[in-house]
Formats: C-alpha cells, structure tokens, sequence
C-alpha cells in the first residue's frame, strides 16, 4: 500500500505534508527498503535526575527487572510479561487518558507505574511509584501533570526494594534537550553494552536495560533526536516496543523482529495513541488504525506524522505469548483477536486429545477461553468449578511448608456441586515448574472429582525467554526436565495433552513462521550475550 494510505486524519495539524514515504509491500508490510533520517529544529530545555543507587547484574530472563529471585509463591508459576506502555500526542487530558491507559494495561505489569507529561513550559514531569496504577496516582498527582504530550508505563518485576529506581518512564537531559522513555522488551545483548558504555565513563543510575539506550542516545554523533534514536536502536538487540517523548515529539519504535505489540490509534479530536494493546484504546475510545510495523520508527509532533526505518530486517518473530497467556481477550495482537485464539487453541485440543468426560472446566482466568473452545467442540457442558479470588496479592506469606498448599486454596476455590463424582477436564493455558498443577489436581480430587483430565493450551515450555518475558531457568522448566508421561504422574492426574506445536503452526497457516516458538523449541532468533 502506499505510505498516504496509512493514515486517515482528521485534525490538520497532524497532516501528511513532511511525510517520508515508504514503499510498503502488500505482501509483507513490515518492509522497509530504505532508512531516512530528517531535519528538526526544537526549543532545548533540559532537567537534571539525581539518583544514588547501587546496580546489581541484570538477569538474563528479565526485562527492565535486573534481578533473579527464586519465589515460592505460587502465582510465580506463569511466565510474567514485563510491562506495557502508552504514548499520547495533542490531546489536553494526555496525563488522565495515560492513566486511564495504563489500566487496561494493568495485567501486563503490577509493581510500578509511572506518567511523563510535557507541560506548557516545555518541560518534562514526572511521577512513578511501585503498587498498582490506581496506588500510584490520585487526582491530585495527575494534576501535577498538565499538558497535551504524555507517555506512561506499568511494570512487573521481582526486584524488591530495590525496585523503585526501576520503575519507568525514565526521564534523562542530554546536550540537545530532554526525553523521556517507557519501553518494553529485552535488550539480549544488555551486558555487554553496558561494560563498554562504562569503560568509556557513563555512570548508570538504575539496574535496567532500558537506561542503556538513554546513555547511547546521548553518545550519538548525529544531531537529530530522531536520528540519534535510529542510531541507538541499530546498536541494540533484543526486544523491544518503546515509546519516547521530547519537549515536542511523541516517537514509537518496534524492534525489527517485532517480538512485542505496539499498536496506533486515534481519538475523535485528532490526537494519537500509541499503546502496548488495542485494549488500552478501547478504554479511552480511541480507534485502532494499525500495528507499528517491525523495525519502524514513527514520529508524530506539529508537522504531523512519519515514519523511518531502523534496518532491512528479517522477517518477524512476534511472541506466540501474547495469543497463548499475556494479553487480554478483547485485544487484538499482531492482527488476530487473541479470544479467537485462544477458542481455536481449545478447539484443537479436543479434536486432538478426546477423552471420555462429564464437565469441562478452566483454571482461571487465563483458561477460560481454550476450556470454552474445548467444551464448544466436544459437546460437553462448560462450568465454573474453580473460582477464583481477586483479593490475595503475591504478598501473600505462607506460615509454613507444612501448610503450603493454602497458597493455592486462597487462590482458587473448588466447587464440590460442580465437580463431586464428575470425570473432569480443566483446561489451563501452560505448566511451567508443575507445582501449580500438581495443586490444583490436588484439591480437584479432595473436592469429589471422579478424574481430572489436564488439556495444556499450548506445547511443552522447555527454554526460557530472553526477550522481556519473566520466566525460569530452563533447569526449573517440568517440560524440559520430563516427558509428558512423568509430568502426568508428578502432577498426578489422570491424563495429560499439550497443544502440539505442529497443530499451532497449521492452525497460524501463512503467518506461522512470523512467530517466536523459542520457549517451546530453545531456538532463539537474537542469540542473547549470556548463551554466546
């Protein structure tokens, strides 16, 4: 399609005259033939942060999160993505829609949130803090930050106290100016970067990835800030979905494999999100025009919007992830509606892995939907034979070994009336460590149930992610460590059945190879500095 036909929009300060165009392919719209940088010109204000922190070393499977904790809680068992972002430009309640955002966005990070907000002097305000989004902000904090220009960013992490300093949007003055930035992925090669960086006199304020690409911004020969930014973004590698604000540009870039959503919407009055998930503009009525493509670089400030290339770049490696667990239902990731999904994960699973059964059931709330496909497609009743409360944190302390299991009971709730004497199906969406599972069938069994199928929604997890996704050590990963006979008999029900990788990629048909499988094949498309 040609560049002018990207956009639609209807507010005339954000018009296509200094567009650079692009001969987008039809086929493959995440091409980008050339690179072109551009010429600006900005009013320089800067801020000075002033942090003192000791920094520990980052670990390998953690995005903007640098330490490695081994948890007993038993929320820990699912992989954690690592945290979303919002980027507005030209709306007056910038800083409130942030917010509002940032809550649809909530389950993609719980510990830190964060809101940068240009104000009418040009200036860059922030405000984080570690808790819920709603812990963090209060009407009088988002009055604090006034103006039209805003990004923001909730994390997850295990970093504990030291937790804070991390909590993005980080905020950096450099010789031209000032920026801020929410990004969310990894950058694999992180350790590496950072050594050089501090051999040549870059002194770091925090433990996180992210503040790499601040130091290489500030480092770069180039004077354009955008120029500056495809500069840095080339010397890094990994994943990465990051949104920049100047004292007057809104910049969005998406790593060349596109492991991690960023998508483009518009309000009614003309100004434009960016956000992590079409989920977040649901909430601030916001329409969804399309994906940032892999490897772009798109800029929206008063001479409307444009878009550069990073590299010629292979073709992408989205993380299957966010259709499997990460992202909400009612999203669309990467082009398909993650509900679908997740139906047609269940569906394959009980065409695939039929078992003679009275009631089908979900772990919630991540199952919900693949047990809904599986019910749907064998015929038999869905019901609700776990509840689940949504008032235990991961805070949750637990007296002792002797009484672990009320970890889970706290958690989840058998239905005796739904399960007593039943052959039962529960549909999950993976098994990570197995300790979980082995919970679950426990008190399944305690409640009256007959037998107790599990039916996995996606393959065996058997490497763990570098690219911004929380998960074990391949050592800890069941998967990797047993066949699915052992890991039946560990967890103790009475079958077992994974989603095949094969099935999935048939039922992804054309786009399968888009995808990232490495946490189901340990072949990772960006070698991370700790496996070289």
């Amino acid at each position: 399609m040609a560049a002018s036909n990207l956009f639609t929009l209807s507010n005339p300060k954000l018009s296509f005259s200094s567009f650079k165009p692009f001969k987008y392919s039809t086929t493959n719209p995440c091409f980008f033939p050339n690179k072109t940088l551009f010429n600006h010109n900005s009013n320089h204000n800067t801020i000075t942060l002033s942090h003192s922190h000791d920094y520990k070393t980052l670990s390998p499977c953690n995005s903007n999160n640098t330490f490695s904790f081994t948890n007993d809680h038993d929320d820990d068992e699912k992989p954690r993505e690592e945290c979303g972002v919002v980027g507005i430009y030209g709306d007056p309640e910038a800083s409130r829609l942030c917010y509002l955002a940032l809550h649809a966005l909530q389950h993609r990070g719980q510990e830190g949130a964060g809101i940068v907000a240009v104000n009418d002097n040009n200036v860059l305000q922030t405000i984080t803090g570690v808790g819920l989004v709603s812990e963090v902000f209060n009407d009088t904090k988002l009055r604090q930050l006034p103006g039209t220009l805003a990004i923001g960013h909730v994390r997850y992490s295990t970093a504990g106290q030291s937790m804070l300093k991390n909590v993005q949007p980080f905020v950096a003055g450099y010789r031209f100016g000032s920026v801020g930035v929410a990004h969310n992925g990894n950058f694999v090669n992180y350790r590496s970067l950072r050594n050089e960086l501090e051999e040549s006199g870059s002194i770091f304020n925090t433990t996180s990835d992210t503040e790499v690409l601040l130091h290489l911004i500030a480092i770069s020969n180039h004077r354009p800030f955008i120029a500056r930014v495809i500069d840095a973004c080339e010397k890094v590698k990994g994943a990465y979905s990051i949104v920049f604000v100047t004292e007057d540009k809104l910049v969005a870039v998406r790593d060349p494999h596109g492991f991690r959503p960023l998508v483009m919407g518009r309000r009614s009055n003309g100004s434009i999100v960016f956000a992590s998930e079409t989920c977040a503009l649901d909430l601030i009525e916001a329409t969804y025009e399309r994906e940032i493509y892999p490897g772009e670089v798109v800029v929206v400030d008063k001479n409307g919007i444009q878009s550069h290339c990073l590299v010629s770049h292979p073709e992408p490696k989205q993380c299957i992830f966010e259709h499997i667990y990460f992202s909400l239902p009612n999203s669309v990731v990467f082009g398909k509606s993650v509900y679908e999904s997740r139906r047609l994960f269940g569906e394959i699973l009980a065409s695939e892995s039929p078992v003679d059964c009275d009631v089908v059931i979900a772990v919630p709330d991540s199952g919900v939907v693949a047990a809904l496909g599986y019910a749907a497609k064998a015929g038999v009743p869905f019901q609700q034979g776990l509840i689940r409360s949504h008032y235990v944190g991961r805070t949750f302390i637990e007296p002792s070994q002797k009484i672990r299991d009320f970890g889970v009971k706290l958690k989840l709730s058998p239905v005796r009336a739904v399960l007593e004497g039943k052959r039962v199906v529960v549909v999950d969406d993976s098994i990570v460590r197995g300790t979980t599972s082995s919970k679950i069938v426990r008190l399944l069994k305690e409640a009256g149930a007959k037998e107790v199928h599990m039916r996995i929604a996606c393959p065996p997890i058997i490497g763990s992610c570098y690219y911004g996704v929380d998960t074990p050590s391949s050592g800890e990963l069941i998967s990797n460590r047993m066949s699915v006979d052992e890991i039946k008999e560990f967890i103790g029900c009475d079958s077992l059945a994974f989603l095949p990788l094969d099935s999935l990629k048939k039922l992804l048909a054309n786009d399968s190879s888009n995808f990232c499988y490495a946490c189901f094949t340990g072949k990772y498309p960006v070698k991370p500095d700790e496996l070289n």
